[in-house]
């Protein structure tokens, strides 16, 4: 497996790019860089693309909304041509909360829109003229006066293309036409339904297989020296996961809560919904079981890290995504060095 980790770059400047030098020096292969609601991530990546020289640099994710599908082209071009073709493309539809609670865009037919996105992005990276007639996308804007134009600036480098999905259709659409899944909320025993079958049934209408898409999947890492000091470390992550399950995206919308569901907690998802937007915060805490923190992280003993980290490159994951636990960014780095070891160690 590869290694990588997601970097935010919304205050500490100085400390994360300091974090992301060493974090290649330790020999990680890939770094996402997150947007969210915070920092934009192409600013920082092309800061990153100077201080580094070996690792792949991602944007873990641009959502789809934001930016028209060209503007991404452009900015895509850019960060591979200035990191010298080491740029993963990495897009996501986001959700409701942010797309239209913090942008004031539509949050409408995602599925759509992220499929034409994509066809319109890469027929921007063709160089050819772009002239697009699709049911979100209508390029040249019909009516008016334009012709189609071409991109002056062109991909000197190929560009991967990724795509952040959790939901069946989404999750076809990735296996279609994607060259990786970034990925959330895994569980080895259970993906084979709730993620793998449907990225599969993706790969194979397109004449394509598992080796076309690189699996890419993120979970927190943790070292505990023994069980009793694992016991308060899972007693945080549950709050951290009740969150997710209820307090991400809106209402009525939140894909964390359905992929969990989908992979045999779908009765403790909804009490802990109910409890969470109740604000019962401990409540929901209290519902949410170890079984459910140690399927999802990797969280244990070295031996347990060990093993759980086999058990993902055997249930098809190429790249694993690890978020380091650490006080301090060298506590993190500490953590993420002993990881990338163990992953080596892996296979």
């Amino acid at each position: 497996m590869r290694t990588a980790t997601t970097v935010e770059a919304s205050g500490g400047w100085r400390e994360t790019a300091d974090f992301v030098v060493q974090a290649e020096k330790l020999g990680l292969d890939v770094c996402w860089v997150a947007e969210a609601w915070g920092s934009d991530a192409p600013s920082a990546l092309g800061y990153y693309a100077a201080r580094t020289e070996r690792m792949l640099l991602g944007s873990g994710v641009l959502q789809v909304g934001t930016r028209t599908p060209v503007a991404l082209a452009q900015t895509a071009i850019t960060l591979a041509n200035l990191s010298q073709g080491r740029f993963l493309l990495g897009l996501g539809a986001s959700g409701p909360q942010v797309i239209e609670g913090l942008h004031g865009v539509a949050f409408e037919r995602p599925l759509a829109r992220v499929r034409e996105t994509v066809e319109v992005v890469r027929a921007a990276l063709t160089g050819e003229k772009i002239s697009y007639d699709g049911g979100e996308f209508r390029i040249p804007r019909p009516g008016g006066e334009a012709v189609p134009m071409r991109l002056s600036a062109r991909a000197e480098h190929p560009i991967p293309l990724y795509l952040a999905s959790l939901s069946p259709a989404m999750l076809r659409l990735t296996g279609r036409i994607a060259d990786g899944w970034l990925g959330t909320s895994f569980v080895p025993e259970g993906a084979g339904e709730a993620y793998f079958r449907h990225l599969d049934d993706g790969l194979a209408a397109a004449g394509r297989t598992r080796a076309d898409l690189d699996v890419c999947q993120g979970a927190e890492v943790a070292f505990a020296r023994d069980e009793d000091e694992l016991r308060p470390m899972l007693a945080d992550r549950k709050r951290q996961l009740a969150f997710s399950l209820g307090g991400m995206g809106s209402a009525a919308t939140n894909f964390y809560h359905r992929a969990y569901a989908r992979q045999g907690w779908a009765e403790v998802a909804a009490e802990v919904r109910e409890r969470w937007q109740a604000r019962d915060r401990e409540g929901a805490a209290a519902l949410v079981t170890d079984e459910m923190v140690l399927g999802t992280t990797l969280i244990g003993t070295e031996r347990m890290v060990r093993d759980r980290l086999r058990d993902w490159r055997e249930s098809g994951v190429d790249t694993v995504r690890l978020y380091p636990a650490g006080e301090t960014a060298s506590e993190r780095l500490d953590t993420l060095g002993r990881a990338i070891e163990l992953v080596r160690g892996a296979g």
